[in-house]
């Protein structure tokens, strides 16, 4: 990849010197790019604005006030403060649907440095860059933003994208200060104002994300496929807010994924495929109830290996008979490391989350298969005795380390026994996916941009479900 992108030019030196700027020009002329880049600007959302400049407020609620400066869109907005220690990858951080209604704080002094690059998509017709199509973030908080940006994938500023999202963003405040009352305090409600002083009559007005269903308005309204030219595996995989990169690690491994809503009854095609997965997704685990019940069903009547990350790991605990809890300012970082209670290994691990899964409440079948080196918490569990298991990190790690993406290939190797002892007690039984099924389906999410009508992704969802079914069957 790196020879296709620069490639190393032997200089012989010569007795005459040539002009700086004829030099530069030259280097300029042998340092070549990827030319198959998209490089035109992204679609501006209903909600885009100027990018703002004015003076800007963060207020925590019921704590400090930090004063800075705007440099997203010219709005207000309210949300849960969370902080996240990554130093790099904030165009993947903000793009992942685990973020929505969150108001995120970056603790790595400049973000902005590389620019945002564009909507370019790879080989599966996945974005190459993003999470998700969208800005899930409500609100942007950094000690100082970089206005000029260098890389050779970006097409706009920290700043222009955020106001071209509609999404608020200051910088010049103190986030040590931030962080530190939030670990002490705990995640916080607040508000980021523009142009605006604070005023504490408008303490009643924040909005709790915690009080919303955010998975329902994340999820695909409707299913998709993603192909895989690389093998002839089909996975199901629930939608509580998937990030592009877990989709690409297994249609990259071989395994097709037809993408259902969360809230599909997948119990009843679950026969239809070699796998289920369940995906990431933002809130309060508890809100899922309709998926906790199909995931139950589908351990009751099926023998199909099941995996599960982040909030998918939270479900299949609940639908097990598990508790969650709620933890005091959540594990955002790239950086965490968690140890293989089956190996004895550590693996240092990316990581998105404010609950976990209370492991003293796990059935006699499961137990504990991963545990946080740095609070205790549970970071996966695997039944004893079925392919089912899942990570309260992300394997698929985008940014991050990939310690733990030999996950997938354990997964996978589980699909691919279940289906051999599938065909083998039933050789006419075909899991692939079927070419209506590739035609019918979209490619990608239905449904999902933030300001989207609701009821044009319920409408479409009324019907594509069951045509997905059918031609699964």
């Amino acid at each position: 990849m790196l020879a296709r992108i620069f490639r190393p030019v032997a200089f012989q030196a010569r007795r005459t010197c040539k002009p700086p700027v004829r030099m530069a020009q030259t280097l300029r002329m042998l340092a070549t790019v990827e030319r198959n880049t998209p490089r035109q600007m992204p679609v501006s959302r209903e909600k885009a604005t100027p990018a703002s400049h004015d003076r800007a407020t963060f207020t925590i609620r019921n704590g400090p006030v930090f004063s800075g400066k705007s440099f997203g869109a010219r709005a207000n907005t309210s949300g849960e403060a969370v902080f996240t220690t990554s130093l790099v990858g904030y165009p993947e951080s903000l793009t992942d649907p685990s973020y929505r209604g969150q108001i995120l704080v970056f603790t790595q002094p400049l973000i902005g440095n590389y620019g945002v690059p564009s909507m370019a998509r790879d080989e599966y017709g996945l974005l190459k860059y993003f999470e998700s199509p969208n800005m899930q973030a409500t609100g942007v908080v950094v000690g100082d933003v970089a206005e000029q940006y260098s890389h050779w994938t970006a097409v706009e500023s920290l700043g222009d994208w955020c106001a071209r999202e509609g999404v608020p963003a200051i910088s010049g405040v103190d986030t040590r200060a931030i962080v530190t009352f939030l670990r002490e305090r705990g995640s916080s409600l607040a508000r980021i104002t523009i142009g605006e002083e604070y005023d504490a009559d408008q303490d009643e007005a924040f909005v709790d994300p915690e009080q919303i269903n955010l998975v329902r308005r994340v999820s695909t309204k409707a299913p998709f496929h993603v192909n895989s030219p690389e093998g002839d595996l089909h996975v199901a995989v629930i939608d509580c807010g998937v990030k592009e990169n877990i989709l690409r690690s297994l249609v990259s491994r071989g395994a097709s994924v037809t993408t259902f809503p969360h809230d599909y009854p997948i119990h009843r095609v679950a026969h239809h495929f070699d796998g289920i997965f369940v995906s990431n997704g933002p809130g309060d685990p508890t809100h899922c109830q309709d998926t906790v019940y199909h995931l139950r069903k589908v351990m009751d009547t099926s023998q199909v290996p099941v995996m599960g990350i982040c909030l998918g790991h939270q479900l299949l605990a609940l639908a097990a008979g598990a508790r969650t809890v709620k933890l005091k300012y959540g594990n955002r970082a790239h950086n965490i490391p968690a140890l293989d209670l089956t190996t004895g290994r550590c693996h240092i691990t990316s990581q998105n989350h404010g609950y976990a899964v209370d492991t003293s409440t796990l059935p006699n079948e499961w137990k504990e298969y991963f545990v946080n080196l740095n609070d205790s918490s549970n970071e996966g569990m695997i039944h004893k005795s079925r392919p089912i298991f899942s990570t309260q990190f992300h394997p698929e790690a985008k940014g991050g380390p990939q310690d733990s993406a030999y996950l997938f290939d354990s997964y996978l190797w589980s699909v691919r026994k279940y289906r051999q002892s599938q065909s083998d007690f039933r050789p006419e039984r075909d899991t692939k996916p079927s070419p209506l099924l590739v035609d019918l389906l979209s490619k990608e999410r239905v449904g999902v941009a933030p300001d989207a009508p609701a009821r044009r992704g319920v409408r479409q969802a009324q019907n594509v479900p069951t045509a997905a079914a059918a031609a699964a069957a």
